[in-house]
């Protein structure tokens, strides 16, 4: 079983990249924002984690592991999974590290899009228009949201370093250049 985190700030272009990744290797793609946003807005969980995502802030670990686990349990024969957009923290890390241990498998590789911040925010104005997702309209919030990934999850890059699981990828280029990287990236740990 192949399971890959893919992150890199907002905009990176972790999801359109993931999108390939599942297509070429036949895996599981799970994205914490997409499943938020899947989420029956009338919920307590929904309001909760809406509470925190408008604001440009992370939703706190215990829900979003909680959250996790469920996504994943819900394809036991998968033949790998593509977490994007977690983990976020080292807490987050550590507990899916030990979750996946009761599945008797680890994180493969852990991919980090590298992207300057300039060309995120150009990225995210763009996404706002064509994505329909308003979250990314709001330069306050789109610099939150990349002081966020600066300071809480930029860490989570140490914690796999040390595992010796850390890719960087330049995140620059057309979405096949970039694809490209990850598959080379991918062989090289194989």
């Amino acid at each position: 079983m192949i399971n890959i985190v893919i992150f890199g700030p907002p905009g990176a272009g972790k999801g359109t990249q993931s999108q390939y990744l599942k297509e070429r290797f036949g895996l599981v793609h799970i994205s914490t924002g997409d499943v938020f946003r899947a989420l029956d807005p009338a919920s307590d969980l929904a309001k909760l984690a809406k509470s925190y995502s408008d604001k440009g802030n992370l939703v706190p670990d215990e829900i979003t592991i909680k959250i996790l686990e469920g996504e994943v349990s819900k394809h036991p024969e998968a033949k790998g999974v593509i977490y994007d957009g977690f983990p976020r923290t080292t807490a987050q890390a550590e507990a899916l590290d030990r979750f996946l241990s009761t599945k008797n498998t680890s994180i493969s590789i852990a991919l980090a899009l590298e992207v300057a911040e300039d060309e995120l925010r150009s990225r995210l104005k763009n996404r706002a228009i064509n994505s329909e997702r308003p979250d990314d309209a709001d330069p306050a919030i789109i610099q939150n949201r990349i002081d966020v990934y600066n300071s809480q999850t930029a860490p989570v890059a140490e914690f796999y370093k040390g595992q010796g699981k850390y890719v960087g990828v330049d995140g620059i280029g057309t979405i096949e250049e970039i694809f490209d990287r990850l598959v080379d990236a991918l062989s090289n740990k194989a």
